[in-house]
């Protein structure tokens, strides 16, 4: 059985200041790209899909070239416009076959393997579509804000996804400065890291949504709004596949070292291989 996973690597870092796929974060300066697909590929993935920007796609996809083992099975696809993660992934379609499930992550997340690995096994097993979930104390890394989409959960079902931003740790615990409620999260909200496990049925929903996208209204079409609508009028059910994984990913600048030792951690726990090649 065919299983891609979409990696989104078009987007434009105007945070981080640089390219973060290729930010190195690896014990031997391998960049963060690398280790998601090295992850994918042990946890059972059979192909990578990058998806990248006329921009810095060049970059991408030559770092890909001269890096990545030769007999990877690795397919480029360019986003042509910057009009976001739905875009993104409907663009990869065009390589993946119509009846296959797939699965979308960002190119700039350390998921972990064991993340990866309860994705890959919910595709092969299970016929509905899902979200791996993670605890928000274990999806953040420093202490400047980021923006996490809140999942609300029932019977193991997501019901609603509520996209909380200004999201950081403080004394008094994890603090969202953007006018919502509760201003304060529990560590254990579960969040959507845009790790996610897509049926076949779904192609058809991402087309229809494009192409009734306002985007006079609002810029970029991102996947947990479309998922949301799909939650709200079509009988379709997303699954939350609860992980215990950490995830940790380069917002900005600074976190590059807390990611970098993050990864050293993970391989003297021995939840990583030192070499990102080795196991390939």
């Amino acid at each position: 059985m065919s299983l891609p996973l979409v990696i989104l690597a078009a987007g434009r870092a105007r945070r981080y200041g640089g390219l973060k796929p290729l930010a190195p974060v690896g014990v031997h300066g391998e960049a963060v790209i690398d280790l998601i697909a090295a992850d994918a590929l042990a946890a059972g993935f059979t192909d990578l899909v990058v998806v990248v920007n006329p921009t810095t796609g060049d970059e991408v996809s030559a770092h890909v070239r001269a890096t990545w083992p030769a007999h990877w099975p690795v397919a480029f696809v360019v986003q042509e416009k910057p009009l976001g993660t739905v875009s993104a992934t409907h663009a990869a379609l065009a390589v993946i076959e119509a009846s296959s499930p797939f699965a979308v992550a960002n190119a700039d997340d350390l998921y972990g393997r064991e993340a990866l690995g309860l994705l890959a096994a919910h595709l092969r097993t299970r016929p509905t579509s899902c979200l791996i979930g993670f605890r928000l104390d274990r999806a953040t890394v420093g202490d400047l804000p980021v923006s996490r989409g809140t999942c609300n959960v029932v019977n193991g079902h997501l019901t609603d996804i509520v996209e909380r931003r200004g999201v950081h740790d403080s004394p008094d615990g994890f603090l969202a400065e953007d006018g919502l409620s509760p201003v304060f999260l529990e560590p254990d909200t579960t969040v959507s890291m845009n790790l996610w496990g897509f049926q076949p049925a779904v192609r058809s929903l991402l087309e229809a949504y494009l192409a009734t996208f306002d985007f006079d209204a609002s810029p970029e079409a991102l996947l947990p709004i479309f998922v949301g609508s799909i939650l709200h009028h079509h009988p379709l059910r997303f699954d939350v596949v609860p992980t215990s994984s950490r995830c940790v990913g380069v917002t900005h600048p600074d976190d590059l070292a807390l990611v970098q030792m993050d990864v050293r951690l993970q391989v003297e726990l021995g939840e990583r291989p030192e070499h990102v090649f080795a196991d390939r």
